[in-house]
């Protein structure tokens, strides 16, 4: 690094760049919320044994997917850095272990799919027909399971060389098959028999199957992937223990966030149903929102590890920061939106006026949760394209399990229940006190998470530096 590199990278001559690569994985990101869109409303029509079981059963796959995901998405810094090295037939080397990869984890998923009662132990009574439309669902999803699973190994190719448009083509391709496969098992189309949730599961399965098609015969026949000769090749242990040592630490700190939610839907329900209906308000439009700080954080992380790659320090750090701008400037416009747009809002996703009252005072939080989120958002993505995920996932724990959810429950519904009801009056007038609680200890974790990473972030920086320049 010298004194002339330093003064060339600026993060404002990355925005651009930055953008380019975030928006197809933010269209992408929007069409795999849809299939969970589509099932929902679907089997709403279908009948409401149909939606609880799709409710339960979504929510165990959810987890045990997103968690898997993660593994994976240790492909893209690794592919990422490669690249940026130039390295180009290691970059189809590496892909080919995390096919290996994804095949085996597939597996480790499909058994915990296999044995839904053990999910259902956590869920109280549930009906003999509810249970049983479960099991068959996931069964469906255990068929898919390793067609999605291979396919995040092709999306975390494309996102790495800078080329996400291909994997957001395809998925923008399969909401269409979705829909029309869904129409056909669910409701019993074109001579096949009316399966409800089963048939939404069995649409999932196919349709990962020809995506995960579409997306090998995309690199295997544009020739911007030729380079790379992406190939299986024989699962290598220690190219497989890299991936770990990455992937579960990641896989880790996605849990973390899932589960968070997942939690405090299970703890704000003992405030009853008017309560539970308007957080789950609150974590939907939470969810939308976070998509585009993760759609940056994804982007920013691929562009500042292929500076790694190169041997650039000077311009990982301007990238990082470019990213850091990007997310800041956007969390702050979302949040300005949230704030104007509260009565449309919740026009658009309630008629019931208590239902509405409570998610009106619980929005409040929103913004504020989502300025905390983004930032958080972005400093564990920059953090993993320098291969650093333990530390992370570490101060994600702290913050995010122990301060917000436990903190959360201890203030909201244990022991201290109540201690916060004044601060919840102050800043979300009308909002229930425990379920405030819970959005403010989470807004408390998430910020003090936000301020961990980045301190972090700075050390890893300027240790890159230092090793650069001994």
């Amino acid at each position: 690094m010298n004194t002339h590199s330093i003064q060339t990278h600026k993060p404002v001559h990355y925005v651009k760049e930055i953008l380019r690569q975030a928006w197809p994985v933010l269209v992408s990101s929007w069409a795999s919320l849809i299939f969970g869109v589509l099932d929902t409303a679907m089997a709403g029509h279908a009948s409401a044994a149909d939606l609880q079981a799709m409710a339960l059963a979504a929510s165990i796959y959810i987890t045990v997917f997103v968690g898997l995901m993660g593994v994976v998405h240790a492909l893209i810094p690794i592919i990422a850095q490669h690249y940026g090295g130039q390295r180009y037939l290691e970059v189809g080397r590496a892909w080919g272990q995390g096919v290996w990869l994804a095949l085996g984890l597939s597996l480790a998923g499909g058994a915990a799919m296999l044995f839904p009662d053990t999910w259902l132990s956590l869920s109280g009574d549930v009906e003999p027909a509810v249970r049983d439309s479960i099991t068959w669902y996931l069964r469906a999803l255990i068929l898919a399971l390793p067609a999605t699973l291979v396919f995040r190994t092709i999306y975390a190719l494309g996102t790495a060389v800078s080329r996400p448009k291909t994997v957001m083509v395809i998925n923008l391709g399969s909401v269409a098959f979705k829909f029309f496969f869904n129409w056909v098992f669910m409701f019993g189309k074109l001579g096949m028999p009316a399966m409800g949730a089963v048939g939404a599961g069995l649409s999932t399965a196919l349709v990962g199957w020809m995506t995960f098609a579409a997306g090998l015969w995309a690199i295997y026949h544009d020739p911007y992937y030729l380079r790379f000769r992406p190939r299986l090749g024989r699962p290598d242990w220690a190219s497989q223990k890299e991936l770990l040592r990455l992937g579960l630490p990641m896989g880790g700190s996605y849990l973390i966030e899932i589960c968070a939610f997942s939690f405090m839907a299970l703890l704000v329900a003992r405030e009853g149903m008017y309560v539970t209906g308007g957080h789950q308000i609150m974590a939907n439009l939470a969810a939308l929102s976070y998509m585009m700080p993760m759609a940056v954080g994804i982007a920013t992380a691929s562009l500042t590890a292929q500076a790694i790659g190169a041997r650039d320090a000077a311009k990982a750090r301007a990238t990082g920061a470019a990213g850091m701008g990007i997310v800041a400037i956007g969390a702050a416009v979302t949040a300005v939106l949230l704030v104007l747009g509260r009565a449309p809002i919740l026009g658009a996703y309630t008629d019931d006026l208590q239902v509405a009252a409570v998610a009106a005072a619980l929005l409040q939080i929103l913004p504020w949760f989502h300025l905390c989120d983004a930032m958080q958002c972005i400093g564990s993505y920059l953090l993993r394209a320098y291969k650093v995920a333990v530390v992370p996932l570490i101060l994600q724990v702290v913050a995010l399990t122990g301060l917000g959810l436990i903190g959360g429950w201890w203030l909201g519904f244990g022991p201290a229940a109540g201690a916060l009801r004044p601060v919840v009056e102050a800043i979300a007038p009308g909002a229930p006190a425990g379920a405030g609680t819970m959005w403010l200890m989470a807004l408390a974790g998430l910020g003090l998470s936000a301020a961990l990473l980045f301190a972090w972030y700075g050390h890893v920086v300027r240790a890159h530096a230092r090793l650069l320049n001994a």
